[in-house]
């Protein structure tokens, strides 16, 4: 399944709601540090409820680390932006990537962008910068989990009816 990378997020309630999103499809989170927060946070604490200790979280000192992580499984970065052109509804997801999100406040730096493997964004209104970190991270992982038969992907509820999974 893919896994949710976090660069240096800024805003702990955003973190807590990811971690809790993630333990509860039972999805791996990788937290590149520093963090604009004690990752201890009383505010992620809350907002991850009693899932963080069921989360499925490495932390790396740096992007570095995170790529000496990274390599030996060989999954692409996939890195969403405001800064691409090409929707996260028109890519195909591979089971392996890594679905990289940038801080709240900066995004990522212009070497990691440069980097990514494939860069995506989440098409909205004229005139609007972006949205929620933690409402984007579950926008494209869904949509990466319906294209590579993740947990959301199995829906016994309606067997008659034709699924695309492009």
């Amino acid at each position: 399944m893919p896994r949710i990378v976090l660069y240096q997020p800024d805003i702990p309630h955003n973190t807590g709601a990811i971690l809790r999103f993630a333990a509860c499809l039972g999805l791996g989170v990788d937290l590149i540090e520093p963090a604009g927060f004690d990752l201890s946070d009383r505010g992620m604490k809350r907002a991850g409820m009693d899932y963080l200790e069921r989360a499925a979280l490495s932390r790396h000192l740096s992007f570095a680390a995170f790529e000496e992580f990274r390599r030996p499984a060989g999954g692409r970065i996939i890195l969403l932006t405001t800064k691409a052109e090409q929707s996260y509804l028109n890519f195909h997801y591979h089971p392996g990537d890594f679905l990289l999100f940038g801080r709240e406040s900066a995004g990522v730096p212009d070497d990691v962008h440069a980097m990514a493997d494939h860069r995506l964004t989440v098409p909205m209104q004229p005139g609007l910068r972006s949205l929620n970190l933690a409402m984007t991270v579950a926008m494209v992982t869904g949509e990466a989990l319906r294209q590579t038969g993740g947990p959301a992907a199995d829906d016994s509820s309606d067997k008659d009816a034709p699924h695309d999974r492009a």
